[in-house]
């Protein structure tokens, strides 16, 4: 049976891995980096971690202690449209494949730029306000082929 593309990531370790090189990027980044300029939950990459895992086939750690589909979605909802942040947040992504080891195996490459890609546009649905996005949004997993609903 094939692994989930959690399991081919490493599992909780190489998913948190991911969220630390990729928010570490997203820092460094002049204009990501705005993103975060009013402040963040300090455990931004371990919530981002847990929410990564459940989406690509592990643990529903997010959607049992930390939030819903629609709790993300509105986090990120209101702050307009901003095409060239989103296009350097997956710039920073693809580095930060790299930066965990991940570039050694493409078909995971793929599959994780796909799902973060989808990931952003999903986050940009509702550029105007948080109070557009609906209550009980289904959690979006991401398997090989692509999206699921569950």
């Amino acid at each position: 049976m094939r692994p989930t593309i959690y399991e081919a990531a490493g599992g909780k370790q190489g998913i948190l891995d991911l969220a630390h090189a990729w928010h570490r990027r997203c820092m460094d980044d002049a204009i990501v980096s705005h993103a975060f300029s009013h402040g963040f939950n300090p455990d931004h990459t371990e919530r981002l971690a847990a929410y990564w895992a459940e989406a690509l086939g592990g643990p529903s750690e997010y959607t049992d202690s930390m939030g819903d589909e629609s709790f993300v979605v509105r986090m990120h909802a209101g702050n307009g449209v901003h095409p060239e942040m989103d296009e350097r947040a997956l710039q920073c992504f693809v580095v930060a494949l790299d930066d965990v080891g991940f570039s050694n195996n493409t078909e995971l490459c793929n599959a994780l730029k796909a799902y973060f890609a989808r990931g952003l546009e999903i986050m940009a649905e509702y550029p105007n306000s948080a109070n557009d996005v609906p209550g009980q949004l289904p959690f979006k997993t991401w398997s090989w082929d692509g999206t699921t609903l569950d």
